[in-house]
């Protein structure tokens, strides 16, 4: 009789590893906050003027929150074929999302900014990295009121994560571990959680996903008999992260940063079984929405303007608040090997940011 008893040494290196990867992962995430914020004369600068300074962090997150709430929908299955009733698997993926050359910088003379420009002596002049972009730190001139020479400012913005230097590719990786249920007529159950998980002295980050997979052939009439599956499923993930902003030179209270992603994805899914080998597809939609804030009290000096004339009094409450969205069309492409109870599988997605997809899984009935 085959053991199906993994070993606890294996299990311990399974969970490292998951542990691992979800650290690198958050770290792109954590550094947003601090980067967001610049120096802290520079954040003084942004938020005294509030519509340029969301205008300038837009541009320089933009693809990073879209691309990772989008990868958020990946690794959900690697077959159509549902489990027999009490079928279960554990499979950890890891998704490399491509990004494009556009996104790794944009154009900040296109932002039509009314109290901040960029520096004809910035690196890249007229445009700036965004978070994918190399790593050179644009200029900025500040200037609070034109009519007054002599009062402009000068400031530096974030360089970007150079990625391709980094990585070799224009690449953002998103891990994710997924544990599937079988439950009768064809029907899969999927969980994704992660506790409470600390990233320093001051990030925590909380992951939950449920999705359902169910078998429609059956209802195909003239279906049944052909050698294919055939499922529909969907699967929601969220993933939250608050970040305590405490060592800024700006009083306040109760400062931190946000990151909210909220990904759903429908889907129709087909896969073919040849022996230890299955071919599978799937065609749908994304829905991804994120959003970005600053939260808390922030002092901010008396009587200076916000671009349009109006003072800003003390205490400027919450910020910012950006939103973003990356809904659209996907399909994918991929095959699995199954030797035993243990699984390898890739796949290919072409979406708003395509991604690869690779990973390996324990299946049970």
């Amino acid at each position: 009789m085959l053991n199906l008893s993994l070993p606890k040494a294996i299990f311990r290196d399974v969970l490292s590893k998951i542990q691992e990867m979800m650290k690198k992962f958050v770290f792109a995430m954590i550094f947003l906050v601090p980067v967001v914020a610049c120096a802290q004369d520079d954040l003084d600068v942004l938020l005294k003027n509030k519509d340029d300074g969301e205008k300038l962090i837009n541009g320089y997150v933009d693809p990073f929150m879209k691309s990772v709430t989008l990868g958020l929908n990946q690794g959900w299955y690697n077959t159509a074929k549902a489990h027999k009733v009490a079928g279960i698997d554990l499979t950890f993926t890891a998704s490399a999302l491509t990004i494009p050359t556009s996104d790794l910088f944009y154009n900040v003379e296109n932002l039509k900014l009314n109290n901040i420009s960029i520096d004809e002596s910035s690196p890249d002049y007229p445009k700036a990295p965004t978070i994918f972009g190399p790593d050179r730190s644009p200029v900025y001139e500040y200037d609070p009121d034109p009519a007054v020479a002599g009062d402009e400012e000068i400031f530096e913005g974030p360089g970007g994560l150079d990625l391709k230097g980094e990585l070799g590719k224009n690449w953002m990786p998103v891990p994710m571990v997924t544990l599937g249920f079988g439950l009768p007529k064809g029907t899969d159950i999927k969980f994704r959680f992660a506790p409470t998980i600390d990233v320093g002295d001051d990030g925590s980050v909380k992951l939950f996903g449920f999705g359902v997979m169910h078998d429609i052939k059956q209802y195909i009439p003239g279906l049944k008999l052909l050698p294919f599956d055939l499922s529909a499923f969907v699967g929601y993930t969220k993933l939250s992260l608050d970040y305590k902003y405490t060592d800024g030179d700006i009083a306040g209270e109760n400062q931190r940063g946000e990151f909210r992603m909220n990904a759903t994805t429908i889907q129709g899914i087909i896969s073919k079984k040849i022996s230890v080998l299955t071919l599978y597809g799937g065609l749908g939609y994304n829905i991804a929405k994120s959003s970005l804030a600053l939260k808390g009290t922030w002092d901010i000096s008396e009587g200076d303007s916000d671009g349009d004339g109006d003072p800003i009094d003390d205490g400027e409450v919450n910020p910012l608040d950006l939103k973003f969205a990356a809904s659209g069309p996907r399909a994918t492409a991929g095959f699995r090997l199954k030797l035993a109870v243990f699984t390898i599988h890739a796949d290919y997605t072409l979406q708003k940011y395509n991604a690869l997809t690779v990973g390996f899984g324990i299946n049970v009935r």
